[in-house]
């Protein structure tokens, strides 16, 4: 007897399938045509890719459940074609700003339009199936569960609920069930059979025999497949999600019980009301000013892809992407549906400029409850808050801080306790900064502009969270760090700025040893990542393009010196012309790309040029008093047809046809980024409006683009620095009261110092520049107070 949880079996199928376990599993491509989802209400997420579905997410945008869901059209008599290698083929929106497509595969001998959407209510995904042409043709339907993130462990079996076919898996806690009805609401399935992927699955049936011969019950645990063989060529499908087969089947059905007509119509009419009701009536659209139709539809595609990407289960929560990079040669169980911090922020800091708060408030109030003990973020969880990489990468822990201060800015935390998230963040950023153990490529440890501008703007703007005693401390470290930007990071007279004619320029990241060894750090090699060998260049021979966040949020001018002549740099390496328009990759010697060749990246590869990267280049550009709307052009280029932007586009001038590589063009790396469509929305806005919109106000004002004279140097245990100017004073930083035992010049004069507690949980211990007019270093070392116990290590500054 049947578990109570599963269906009967159907009498038609028998036995179990042959071939166990499968091959081993990948991913569908994550070169997507569209994501889409109810507008609120059901928790399921479905992506299409080259003409079929591909992955259905649910109840979680972090879980996908299916590797693709496609089609074979086939007369039983040996003539048989599997749609998604078809090349003729349309896709459009049913209607515009509506993420259902209508995709129309057009064959010599048949036409087969699709047409796609999700159950408003349920976790239930619906496809119309409309077959025309030759009369002897019939469609089958190819579903590949990979239910709880994995294609290995499934379970298949074609069975019986309520007197319908279902096709239905499972694995763990998840469970899934196709269903398909014809125009008349009766059972659409005439055949059906479950498999192993790469033996007896439907597609190695046709391929062997050209019809459906196989018609097995069941399969699994393994990598496995359904088929099914539709009567009608007028169909519905319905693919449930739930915690068991019999739960998804039950889903499905009650989905089937309405026409699909009337269950697009809700569908279109929720995506209606969101954009009447979602955004502040004077943002709906951007500025025409000067703005293509193209331009203006991307703008549009992007809010509605930012949108996609929340989660219900966790409101604010959003992943990076709907897709898996390269996923066609990986069974990565993370791929790009994680959340990260940073990319949380950057895309809800563009709905804020859409004027939709409500869900910036829920993204930090998910920040808030994601935040751990001693005050930073993992670098990547799942929704629920579990780490799935646990790396620190400070601009990660500094990026909520200013969203909260941007909420603040516009009175619109309404209530939300954001203080007390703000002051954790910014003790972790004080005792741990400025050297990141990771950079924002979470490639590399060290100084990095990017991660130096954000965490500055953070102590900055974050300081109107705390009291006035933990500000002026957060303001003089920020005045600090600020000031001393270029000794950390900047590289003057090497080879490689003489082979380019420039004076001196902001290398990609400067080795933690700058801290205390100085300019000498930057002779070290700079490990660099995703490569065979490694290439063993030293930090001053890397150049990046994050030093214009330098300029985006305030702290140096468009055309400060030293940012020109990095400027000049950066497009010599790493700007590529593509007919698309102009795009940068992220560094020199960057591995994380397809291979010269158009093979995908595998650990190994090279680095190609980032259409996000072009909307940095386009807010430097406004900031410099220049249009940016060529670089608005150029991304809308680079986008899908249905308007998706890619993580990455192929920069080589010839095409790779057979890999589906073409010049300016996405490549297997993740699509949609969702960072990408926030970048384009800031950056239409922010030409709106004439000035970047994600630049902090008090940040500005307070350094207006110049590099400031610090009055305090700034020593921690993780920033050890060894000199200081004379004139400033010192302000030690630690976790924990102590007493300061400290001289001059080689430990004369010793005095005692106790520490002094901040509110924000610090311990301060500040002596003034009058106490150190005559000296030439500090020697210094301490007591802890709560146990007695002594540092152990002398520490000496030079004051010069």
């Amino acid at each position: 007897m049947a578990p109570p949880d599963r269906p009967s079996f159907a009498a038609e199928p028998q036995g179990t399938a042959p071939g166990a376990p499968g091959i081993a599993p990948t991913w569908s491509s994550s070169d997507k045509d569209l994501v889409g989802t109810a507008a609120e209400g059901s928790r399921l997420w479905f992506t299409c890719g080259h003409g079929i579905v591909n992955e259905v997410y649910g109840p979680r945008i972090d879980i996908p459940q299916t590797r693709d869901l496609g089609f074979i059209v086939a007369d039983g008599a040996g003539f048989w074609v599997e749609v998604k290698r078809l090349t003729d083929r349309q896709l459009h929106l049913v209607r515009p700003g509506v993420p259902a497509p209508v995709i129309v595969h057009r064959h010599p001998r048949f036409t087969l339009q699709l047409r796609i959407c999700s159950d408003v209510e349920r976790e239930v995904l619906l496809i119309e199936v409309v077959l025309s042409g030759d009369a002897s043709l019939r469609p089958y339907v190819l579903l590949a569960p990979h239910l709880g993130s994995t294609g290995q462990h499934n379970r298949a079996a074609v069975a019986r609920h309520g007197g319908r076919r279902v096709l239905w898996a499972e694995q763990g806690p998840f469970g899934l069930a196709l269903l398909a009805c014809d125009a008349n609401g009766q059972d659409a399935f005439a055949q059906a059979s479950a498999g192993y992927v790469g033996y007896s699955d439907g597609w190695q049936d046709f391929a062997r025999h050209g019809a459906m011969t196989w018609a097995y019950a069941e399969a699994g645990p393994g990598n496995v497949a359904l088929t099914g063989a539709l009567r009608s060529r007028h169909a519905v499908l319905a693919l449930g999600l739930a915690s068991s087969p019999v739960a998804a089947a039950t889903l499905a059905a009650s989905a089937l019980a309405a026409p699909f007509a009337k269950r697009l119509d809700a569908y279109v009419r929720g995506w209606r009301d969101w954009r009447r009701r979602g955004l502040s009536p004077h943002r709906k659209a951007p500025s025409a000013a000067g703005l293509t139709s193209a331009v203006k539809r991307e703008f549009a595609v992007s809010a509605l892809v930012l949108r996609s990407h929340l989660d219900r289960t966790y409101p604010g929560a959003a992943v990076a992407s709907l897709s898996i990079p390269w996923g066609s040669s990986s069974d990565s169980p993370g791929g790009y549906h994680l959340v990260w911090p940073r990319d949380l922020v950057e895309c809800a800091g563009a709905l804020l400029a859409l004027g939709d708060h409500h869900a910036c408030r829920n993204t930090l109030a998910y920040l808030i409850a994601t935040q751990q003990a001693d005050g930073r973020w993992y670098q990547n969880q799942w929704l629920g808050g579990r780490a799935y990489w646990a790396g620190i990468q400070l601009d990660e822990t500094a990026l909520p801080v200013l969203l909260a201060a941007s909420l603040a800015e516009r009175d619109a935390l309404h209530g939300l306790h954001a203080a007390p998230m703000a002051a954790a963040a910014l003790r972790h950023l004080a005792l741990n900064g400025p050297s990141s153990p990771q950079d924002r490529w979470e490639e590399n440890a060290g100084l990095n502009a990017f991660t130096l501008a954000t965490l500055i703007a953070a102590l900055v703007a974050g300081s109107r969270f705390v009291d006035a005693a933990s500000a002026r401390v957060l303001l003089a470290l920020a005045d600090y760090w600020n000031s001393r930007i270029e000794d950390w990071t900047a590289a003057r007279g090497t080879p490689l700025a003489q082979r380019h004619g420039v004076a001196a320029y902001y290398t990609r990241i400067a080795p933690p040893q700058v801290l205390w060894q100085g300019p000498a750090a930057l002779q070290q090699v700079l490990p660099i990542k995703n490569h065979r060998h490694d290439p063993g260049q030293r930090a001053d021979e890397t150049v990046g393009v994050d030093f214009l966040q330098l300029v985006r949020f305030g702290l140096r001018a468009p055309d400060d010196p030293l940012v020109r002549d990095t400027l000049v740099l950066a497009d010599a390496l790493l700007r590529r012309d593509t007919p698309s328009g102009p795009v940068w990759r992220r560094y020199l010697g960057d591995g994380y790309g397809e291979h010269a060749d158009g093979r995908p990246f595998d650990g190994s590869g090279i680095g190609r040029g980032w259409p996000l990267l072009t909307g940095e280049r386009g807010h430097y550009e406004l900031a410099a008093g220049r249009d940016p709307l060529p670089y608005l052009e150029a991304m809308t280029r680079m986008a899908s047809p249905l308007g998706l932007l890619p993580e990455q586009v192929w920069d080589e001038p010839q095409p790779i046809p057979e890999r589906f590589l073409f010049p300016g063009r996405p490549t297997g790396g993740a699509m949609p980024l969702a960072w990408a469509h926030a970048e384009f929305i800031k950056l239409v806005l922010s030409r709106q409006f004439g000035r970047v919109i994600d630049q902090p106000p008090a940040v500005a004002a307070r350094y207006q683009g110049r590099r400031p004279e610090a009055a305090l140097a700034c020593w921690s245990e993780a920033a050890p620095i060894t000199q200081i100017a004379r004139g400033q004073g010192l302000l030690l930083l630690l976790p924990r009261p102590a007493r300061l035992h400290w001289g001059r010049d080689g430990w004369q004069e010793v005095r005692e110092q106790d520490s002094r507690a901040l509110p924000i949980g610090l311990q301060v211990l500040e002596i003034e520049a009058a106490a150190l007019t005559h000296a030439t270093r500090i020697d210094f070392t301490w007591r802890w107070q709560d146990d007695g116990g002594w540092r152990g290590v002398d520490y000496a500054i030079d004051i010069s």
